[in-house]
């Protein structure tokens, strides 16, 4: 049951970029198409799975028992994060060169994205409690399903707004809202309905 609930809160009460406003970036520039959003999505699961995994290993079994978590932490964590997007993009090259080019300098950009970071840190950090329990630390099995519940809420969020944007661009839409101002109101309205789900964890 804590599992689930940790899925259901990540993907929808705390969605990464709806709720808690990390990683706009990359989710504004790259959600033009979807085709586009999905390939980026699955990036960013990917990055931000395994560097939640290794970051939290790093710092339980490497950091905390030297006493380096309290200066260290942020400046392993993002050497962790970009060796892992290198890998991503090396990877992407040889498998689809079309993504590779499509997804252009949104992909480098995944290293400065502040919401595989942010979940990286969040992890390692926070003490989480559901369903009434007790406030506890993450261990690797919950890190690693609140990790790929919160890539993948991104990405429903991107994929969801690269589809409304791609209808919207084949629609009539008032000159003065063309372009970023409608991509903003759809934004917002998304994040409205995504709070609906907050009565439910």
């Amino acid at each position: 049951m804590e599992y689930f609930l940790i899925i259901i809160s990540a993907i929808f009460v705390n969605n990464i970029v709806l709720a808690q406003f990390l990683g706009v970036c990359p989710f504004l520039g790259v959600s033009n198409k979807l085709s586009t959003a999905t390939g980026m999505s699955g990036a960013v699961c990917f990055v931000i799975t395994l560097a939640t995994v290794v970051t939290y290993l790093i710092n339980q079994y490497l950091l905390v028992p030297f006493g380096l978590d309290k200066f260290m932490q942020t400046i392993v964590f993002i050497l962790v994060i970009a060796a892992l997007v290198q890998t991503v993009e090396i990877v992407l090259k040889k498998i689809s060169p079309s993504l590779y080019q499509a997804l252009g300098i949104f992909l480098p950009l995944i290293t400065t994205n502040c919401a595989v970071l942010g979940v990286a840190i969040n992890v390692v950090t926070k003490e989480f409690s559901f369903g009434g329990g007790a406030a506890h630390m993450m261990g690797l099995g919950e890190a690693t399903v609140y990790a790929l519940a919160t890539s993948l809420g991104y990405g429903l969020a991107m994929i969801l707004f690269a589809g409304m944007r791609e209808h919207l661009a084949a629609n009539e839409v008032p000159k003065a809202f063309k372009g970023l101002p409608i991509a903003m109101i759809t934004v917002g309205i998304m994040a409205m309905a995504f709070l609906g789900f907050s009565g439910i964890v």
